[in-house]
């Protein structure tokens, strides 16, 4: 098991429904990380920004974002993750892709779609969560709304060691700046309750719709400490997250042993 695991977080304006400026934006941006890494995370519907367009828009999983995804992982040897809007058996998902340096991959499909913004009358929701694994860490990956339903979150101490089910809580967001003081709370609250890190890429800019987003990426380690935070601006930032320092965290602190058990479904 690897001590350190080393992510790079994009916050960034996204070109409003415009698949090429975005990919081309995002690989520029890519290519400037000096700093080696192991993870790259891009925001909530990278390609085109929170669009209920999914018909227009929306590829199959050998459409060009999802190539252009694995030439980008293949060529700097990075993990690259982010959702897209996905086309699968006459339905429309909101598609979080974990794409690995070999191009194979995983993905998680959004929860809770936001009803508010009537994302579930045009994307179906997934109904399984999915835990990856990166040289010994484990990664809970989620998008956005699920960061309002802790239960979709939690830990459940299920391994035979009684040790956690993972290690790092990651969302890619596109959350309002109307809202954000939920957003940062939240984010705070889920490292908390489940002794992780938790990681949230959020975008910035106004989107086709003339909803504006502060960004507010954050890091946060397992006592709650934001160890990383950015408002307002682009930014891309690089940290090697701590294995010695989580697992202190919580040998010194058991509570997840007191915890209610019970099974998501």
């Amino acid at each position: 098991m690897n001590n350190t695991l080393t992510f790079s977080l994009i916050q960034t304006n996204l070109y409003w429904e415009d698949k090429m400026a975005n990919l081309k934006m995002l690989e520029q941006k890519i290519n400037s990380i000096k700093e080696k890494t192991e993870v790259v995370v891009l925001p909530e519907m990278f390609s085109t920004g929170f669009s209920m367009q999914p018909e227009k828009f929306a590829e199959t999983m050998q459409g060009n974002c999802v190539n252009w995804m694995k030439k980008i992982a293949s060529q700097k040897r990075i993990i690259l993750t982010g959702s897209l809007m996905i086309k699968e058996n006459n339905n429309y998902y909101n598609r979080l892709i974990w794409m690995l340096p070999n191009e194979q991959f995983g993905y998680y499909d959004k929860r809770h779609c936001f009803a508010y913004a009537q994302e579930d009358k045009y994307y179906t929701a997934g109904n399984k969560r999915l835990i990856t694994s990166v040289n010994g860490w484990k990664i809970n990956l989620q998008i956005c709304y699920d960061l309002r339903f802790p239960v979709w979150a939690r830990q459940q101490i299920a391994d035979k060691n009684n040790q956690p089910e993972y290690d790092v809580l990651l969302y890619v967001a596109s959350w309002p700046q109307r809202r954000n003081y939920a957003w940062k709370t939240l984010l705070t609250a889920r490292a908390i309750e489940n002794q992780c890190y938790v990681i949230g890429v959020n975008r910035v800019g106004e989107d086709g719709n003339k909803i504006n987003y502060s960004g507010d990426s954050m890091i946060i380690n397992p006592l709650g400490e934001i160890v990383y935070s950015k408002a307002d601006d682009e930014d891309i930032y690089t940290i090697s997250l701590q294995k010695e320092h989580l697992q202190d965290v919580r040998n010194k602190f058991p509570f997840l042993a007191d915890a209610d058990n019970f099974t998501i479904e």
